[in-house]
């Protein structure tokens, strides 16, 4: 049991301190608000009422409750116009107030404000862009959110929220100022802490349990939100536009070499022996080309991402140590302290033997912390796919050759293992993925990284098999009328929605299914096409043309054209349907769709056609002959 005698003065002298330090702070915005003149505040509330309209106007726009006519010069000029009040403010604040007493400094507010400004001014400028564009038809006139960018809008606003709110609970309980309260959450709920402040009742150490669990939560949804957002599109857009480069550099080089006749598709016996394959032979080596091109565009797009994300983290550090070096020079930081610090900050590790302390240092480290977080996470997610990778299957192969040996014998795994280098460089291709039979009606290829169905798949996955059902009744039906023709038709449209159920179960897979290039001829068999018939083929052009409409012919394998009718196409042209953004089972699924649709309409026009001449002969009134019979 302690002693009352002990812990009392030592009880009082803390009080003493901790009320000392309230009355420092107290005098402190007392000397504020004497020296701040009403007209700067009226400014800054001016600014601050203006920016909200323009944020309003722009997400009912986001939300479609406002017109793009309507919401775009509103938040535009909105921006605009806080931007310039900002920079007045400041400008008036700078040079305008002469204040006494020579270690005066200017407050968080006064950075936060040229911060606010900077970004005002650069996203209406951007945003004046995009309108210009827009009304010059470059763009849509009209914001088309996704489900994930509405997510991720919504989650970052409640993060903000939480966050300046937060501030606001531990700016009453523990008695700091504002926004020293927003720098404690913002390191606290980004895990860097520094220690700068904590806190120091009862109650707000209560109020942390609770709260940082929660900010941390909606943190780690809005980073995974960012991270998904950012490189599953990106790595769509930017994968296609590698494997489109990648794709010309092929052809000239095949064209330099003299090899460009086995990219013509080959419409007569002479042809034929002269390369030494068949036409079908062809278009499979030009399938295979296109695979490897696939994967050197896609190992060079993880390569440039994690070095775009690395060099952009690089920045940040490099520059925001330049800020906090220049920030703090009272504490005499060198450049090397300040690169330590932004370092340990970056990497959330915060040891508390640097912390900022200037009103400049410390709205800085809020904006550069809230970018630099993020930037990590991406950096991290691309090294997984390149230098993690490369490290774990090292690590495996060495496994296999040493401590944890596989089931197969040694020299088995020693071919895999130069096989698998010998495909990476392009030198060889994996022939044994490749089926010998159609997919669906007549096998199956099971592969790995599936995911559970979804509820709208499994929903059309039912109603195809009903129509596949009827389909297969029909066609019985129609064998037992002797009546080939129908018999035969029902079995296709059987076909087709089998092959539509079966594609249906790819959707979704992780990573996306890639099809052999026997799955693809069936496939393409099945719409119409035939891989042995060079009529539908051509030689894939370096540069695609410009259609009617001025725009190049890069859509993705547009074989069936409505206005033109069948389009010609390679497979390593810009019309196959390895390219473009949309994954292989989306492609499929659209085309057998279409086909499947197209052959319904035309079996529905012919029994009505039947149908109208049975009725016609029904209402055709019997001839009449004559009763006369000749005599002879």
């Amino acid at each position: 049991m302690n002693d009352p005698g002990l812990d009392e003065p030592i009880h009082e002298h803390s009080k003493d301190v901790e009320q000392d330090r309230k009355d420092e702070l107290e005098v402190q915005r007392e000397d504020e608000q004497a020296f701040l003149d009403p007209r700067l505040i009226a400014i800054n509330t001016i600014s601050l009422i203006v920016a909200l309209v323009a944020n309003i106007a722009l997400l009912l726009n986001m939300a479609r409750r406002l017109s793009f006519a309507v919401a775009q010069p509103i938040t535009i000029v909105g921006w605009f116009i806080s931007s310039i009040l900002l920079i007045a403010l400041v400008f008036a604040a700078s040079f305008g107030l002469e204040l006494p007493g020579e270690d005066r400094a200017l407050t968080q507010a006064f950075y936060y404000a040229i911060i606010a400004a900077a970004l005002y001014f650069i996203i209406a400028a951007l945003m004046s862009v995009t309108v210009y564009g827009a009304y010059k038809g470059h763009y849509p006139q009209e914001f088309k959110l996704t489900m994930s960018q509405r997510t991720l809008m919504l989650q970052t606003i409640s993060f903000m929220v939480y966050m300046l709110f937060g501030a606001l609970v531990f700016y009453k309980v523990e008695g700091w100022q504002y926004l020293d309260a927003v720098y404690f959450v913002n390191y606290t709920l980004l895990t860097i802490g520094i220690g700068s402040y904590a806190p120091q009742t009862h109650t707000g150490r209560a109020l942390l349990f609770p709260y940082a669990i929660g900010g941390i939560v909606i943190l780690g949804l809005v980073v995974g939100s960012i991270r998904s957002l950012v490189l599953e599109r990106g790595k769509k857009k930017l994968g296609s536009r590698m494997v489109e480069k990648k794709r010309v550099q092929l052809i000239k080089k095949m064209q330099k070499k003299g090899e460009h006749k086995k990219l013509t598709p080959i419409g007569s016996k002479e042809q034929a022996d002269e390369l030494g394959m068949t036409e079908r032979e062809r278009r499979k080596f030009e399938f295979e080309l296109m695979r490897q091109i696939q994967e050197q565009a896609s190992t060079r797009q993880k390569w440039n991402a994690l070095f775009i994300s690395g060099s952009a983290w690089m920045v940040l550090w490099f520059v925001g140590a330049v800020v906090f070096w220049k920030a703090e020079h009272q504490q005499e930081w060198s450049y090397f302290g300040a690169l330590y610090f932004a370092y340990t900050s970056l990497l959330t590790i915060g040891y508390g033997d640097y912390k900022n302390f200037s009103n400049s240092g410390k709205p800085a480290f809020v904006f550069w912390s809230l970018l630099a977080v993020p930037t990590l996470t991406i950096v991290i997610s691309n090294m997984g796919d390149t230098v993690v990778k490369g490290i774990r299957d090292l690590t495996d192969y060495l496994g296999e050759f040493t401590i944890l040996p596989g089931e197969s014998p040694t020299r088995q795994r020693a071919k895999t293992l130069v096989k698998s280098a010998a495909s990476r460089f392009g030198k060889d291709q994996d022939k044994e993925n490749l089926m010998d039979e159609p997919p669906g009606l007549i096998g199956e290829k099971e592969k790995q990284g599936k995911q559970g169905p979804k509820r709208e798949t499994l929903a059309t996955d039912h109603i195809a098999r009903e129509f596949e059902q009827q389909e297969l009744e029909d066609a019985n039906e129609a064998a037992r009328r002797g009546d080939q023709v129908a018999k035969e038709a029902h079995e296709y449209h059987y076909q087709l929605i089998r092959e539509f159920r079966n594609v249906l179960k790819h959707l979704g897979e992780t990573p996306p299914r890639q099809y052999t290039y026997e799955e693809w001829a069936w496939y393409l068999k099945l719409m119409g096409e035939d891989e042995e018939n060079h009529s539908s083929h051509r030689k894939a052009p370096v540069n695609p043309r410009s259609e009617k409409h001025g725009q190049p012919d890069m859509q993705q394998a547009t074989t069936d054209d409505s206005e033109q009718g069948k389009r010609q196409w390679s497979w390593i042209g810009n019309r196959s349907p390895l390219m473009g953004e949309q994954d292989e089972p989306e492609w499929v699924l659209e085309r057998l769709s279409i086909t499947l649709e197209r052959e319904l309409k035309k079996r529905h026009e012919e029994e009505r056609k039947k149908n109208v001449n049975v009725d016609t002969k029904k209402e055709k009134p019997p001839s009449s002959s004559g009763s006369s019979k000749t005599m002879e």
